[in-house]
């Protein structure tokens, strides 16, 4: 009868230490799901995520049909992680007026995505981390004029200093970045 009795102890033993290796394996397990859905949930700010940005939806550059620096930074949008839609217009001004870009940051292309306008040489890290950053009350980036050096206008090693404007909803400017 003892034996009986410590066999059946033994047994409930086991069974309790099964039970509760069972739920430390399926606790560790649940919370293991739960962070790494949140970590998901929660969004990151790397280079990774930056990437999914350029590539979550189509990127449309209105260009001349002639400006082969325009080509050159569409090349360089795409090699970025971009696509691309692009589409040929003889006059840009009413692209333009449409996203009221002012004749001072003005340049030769003009690009939209997610509602915020590129205008110009705009190098693809820098849209990246904007629309990662999505600044309040910005209307997009521009780079005036054709700066040498910026993508899509590179000339022999040479690179003149110039700067990324962030244009608000307002009009506002400010400087985004330097280059």
């Amino acid at each position: 009868m003892e034996l009986k009795n410590r066999t059946k102890q033994a047994l409930n033993s086991d069974t309790e230490m099964a039970d509760k290796s069972m739920l430390t394996i399926y606790g560790r397990k649940s919370i293991w799901i739960v962070i790494s859905t949140l970590s998901l949930l929660a969004g990151c700010d790397t280079a990774d995520d930056q990437d999914r940005i350029a590539m979550r939806s189509a990127m449309i550059v209105y260009k001349s049909p002639t400006c082969g620096c325009c080509e050159k930074w569409v090349d360089h949008m795409e090699q970025a992680g971009f696509t691309i839609k692009v589409e040929d217009r003889q006059d840009l001004s009413v692209v333009k007026s449409q996203h009221n870009i002012s004749s001072e940051i003005q340049s030769c292309h003009t690009a939209v995505i997610d509602g915020y306008f590129f205008e110009g040489h705009v190098a693809a890290d820098d849209v990246k981390r904007f629309l990662t950053e999505k600044p309040v009350d910005a209307a997009g980036l521009s780079v005036p004029g054709m700066p040498v050096g910026s993508p899509g206008m590179e000339m022999d090693g040479r690179h003149d200093p110039y700067q990324v404007m962030l244009v608000t909803k307002q009009g506002e400017i400010r400087i985004y970045s330097q280059h």
